[in-house]
């Protein structure tokens, strides 16, 4: 009888670490009550993010980054009274950049740039309803961020696209995103920190974010000073217009500069853009020191 009863004891102790471990849906669905819950990240129609991209050192322009449900998407900024742009319909990108050449018409973008601002549109971000949307996820474990516990988890877009999404494993909210992107014609691997998650109509959503070139010390920091829900926006927004309409697309909805430079800070801001569009949201976006981890609402 008592060798019975340590055996059964025995296959109680084997099995409760399976019982308890968690698997990739319950990582994602503590994800999603963290951020607000379902039904609250749905309710979303529209965002309108304001706030200061740094293009250089001591060098900050103002930045402005909307997005309309299911998936059209703007950014613009300026400085030195120029006003560059990024957007994308749905179906069709374009941008505005007329800081190293003057030009102020929009211009379609690439195969590669519309792949990449079409994956980055998703206003609930990538794990939200991944299986209808086609994007497959895998569980990577657990791994150290800096000092914080996360659950580490490779995102496969429909498109291809691949990111590994980095979930503190106490709020369970993102703090950390990997992946690669084509920049100039070249892949590069980029790395990118999001923090100081604050509430706004009962969603968390991202204050800070950092992206760079994956080992390097640069980084393009994004810090938003006011997030709006549902707010209206123009119907027309994403639309990619006339050229002969492009000054009023431009002047329309930005800020006014706040910063000034020289030549060589105006041509970096052209690539600071790729990098600002990262955040996402999610992106889905936007520190992963403690510091961060103090200011985000556990679930």
């Amino acid at each position: 009888m008592l060798r019975r009863w340590l055996t059964v004891l025995g296959l109680v102790a084997a099995l409760a670490p399976a019982a308890s471990a968690q698997t990739i849906d319950d990582i994602i669905n503590k994800n999603i009550a963290a951020r607000g819950g379902l039904d609250k990240l749905k309710s979303i129609q529209t965002v309108r993010m304001s706030g200061k991209m740094s293009v250089g050192p001591g060098f900050e322009a103002p930045l402005t980054m909307e997005m309309k449900r299911p998936n059209s998407m703007r950014m613009s900024f300026t400085l030195q009274g120029l006003t560059g742009i990024q957007a994308y319909d749905g179906t069709n990108g374009w941008a505005v950049m007329p800081f190293s050449s003057g030009k102020k018409d929009p211009e379609a973008m690439s195969a590669d740039d519309i792949k990449e601002i079409a994956d980055q549109a998703d206003i609930d971000g990538p794990l939200v309803d991944y299986k209808a949307k086609g994007n497959t996820v895998e569980l990577l474990g657990k791994e150290s961020v800096e000092g914080t516990d996360a659950w580490k988890i490779k995102v496969t877009l429909k498109s291809g696209t691949v990111r590994t999404l980095f979930i503190d494993a106490d709020s369970y909210l993102e703090i950390r995103g990997e992946g690669k992107r084509m920049m100039r014609g070249t892949e590069m691997e980029y790395e990118g920190s999001i923090g100081d998650y604050k509430a706004v109509d009962g969603v968390m959503f991202p204050y800070s974010i950092e992206n760079g070139v994956k080992g390097h010390p640069e980084k393009q920091k994004i810090t938003f000073d006011k997030i709006e829900v549902n707010p209206t926006l123009a119907a027309d927004l994403f639309t990619m217009p006339a050229k002969s309409d492009s000054s009023a697309t431009a002047a329309k909805g930005d800020v006014k500069a706040q910063a000034a430079g020289d030549a060589k800070t105006a041509d970096a801001t052209a690539a600071a853009a790729t990098a600002a569009s990262d955040t996402t949201k999610t992106a889905t976006a936007k520190t992963v020191k403690k510091t961060s981890k103090k200011s985000a609402s556990k679930p």
